[in-house]
């Protein structure tokens, strides 16, 4: 009798020592989730001035607050996606103010300027972006023709752009070394300092947005993985002008180092 209740009495608690401990690796890793999400370049940098909360419990993410566009929802999302650890995302982010009405020349202007936004060959707080009856002007200062050229490329393959006049102009004085863009950001650095400090699930979110803006891809049918700044692309192109646009698209967002487009043309 008495072995019997020493076994019984062993049995709890090693069964209540487990519990804890799993308790323990919960909450560890909810903790990990929660401030990894508030150390990424994306909130960091993208979402600093939104205001999000986030909370985790085993695993399952609850996003509460208020973000200052739409596009700050889904960047949110996707970044906090691709933590390790996440299970799923309750996303109830709320728009502050009144958001741009769809298809208006307001709305056009918040995507093209969210599609140069995340390109580190253009230079988004140097393009001012202006919209009429979906002919979109961008102005202000290129480094290069080329970056001139490549800026009108990515405005005109925004979903809703009919056509592009680019009246930026050509200064190489523009980007001397340790003159401040309007973000109050250095220019000249080297691209590869800023694509080593971009977390993989930050580089993620990038490009799945990207993606997401550019008629002439499909976010819908494309998977994204980051592994150490490199991405495989996966899913399906529907042709393979396609599936070399969102190679050339990916390889120019901030952080990506290489990329593997496995995606199979239908």
């Amino acid at each position: 009798m008495k072995r019997s209740m020493y076994c019984l009495a062993l049995i709890v608690t090693v069964a209540s020592l487990f519990f804890i401990n799993v308790n323990l690796f919960a909450s560890e890793t909810d903790d990990r989730i929660e401030s990894s999400a508030k150390q990424s370049y994306v909130f960091k940098t993208y979402l600093m001035g939104d205001d999000i909360k986030i909370q985790s419990m085993d695993g399952a993410v609850a996003l509460t607050g208020t973000v200052s566009e739409e596009s700050h929802k889904s960047l949110a999302r996707e970044t906090v996606s691709s933590l390790p650890g996440v299970k799923s995302v309750d996303n109830k982010l709320e728009v502050k103010g009144e958001a741009p009405a769809v298809n208006t020349d307001a709305w056009l202007i918040t995507k093209v300027k969210s599609a140069l936004l995340f390109h580190r060959s253009v230079s988004a707080t140097e393009t001012e972006v202006l919209a009429k009856d979906g002919t979109v002007t961008l102005r202000g200062k290129a480094t290069s023709m080329a970056q001139k050229n490549l800026a009108t490329e990515y405005a005109r393959d925004v979903e809703g752009v009919k056509a592009v006049n680019n009246e930026m102009t050509v200064s190489t004085a523009a980007m001397k070394p340790g003159k401040k863009t309007m973000d109050g950001k250095t220019m000249g650095k080297k691209v590869d300092a800023v694509t080593e400090s971009v977390d993989d699930a930050s580089i993620t979110a990038l490009v799945k947005t990207t993606l997401l803006f550019h008629r002439s891809t499909s976010a819908i049918n494309t998977t994204v993985v980051t592994k150490k700044g490199v991405v495989e692309l996966g899913g399906k192109a529907r042709n393979a002008a396609e599936r070399n646009l969102a190679t050339k698209l990916v390889s120019d967002v901030y952080g990506v180092k290489r990329v593997v487009n496995t995606m199979i043309v239908q």
